[in-house]
């Protein structure tokens, strides 16, 4: 949780040059939030295939990368 709430203020911080990565983010956030870690992944590997260049992205993959340690 304090990983996300961390990605979630580094995103915010830093900013990204495409708004509609960072929606994506931002939902998949919440989602992984409430606990539906399932639509939390899709979502985010949506925005990894979408924006793959943006900052969303690469946290994406590293919350992608967290929670599929956590198996």
């Amino acid at each position: 949780m304090a990983r996300l709430v961390l990605c979630v203020f580094c995103l915010m911080a830093v900013g990204c040059s495409d708004q509609n990565a960072k929606e994506l983010f931002e939902t998949a956030a919440f989602e992984e939030n409430q606990g539906n870690v399932p639509h939390a992944k899709q979502l985010y590997q949506e925005l990894v295939n979408l924006y793959p260049s943006t900052k969303a992205a690469e946290i994406a993959r590293a919350r992608l990368a967290d929670l599929d340690t956590r198996k």
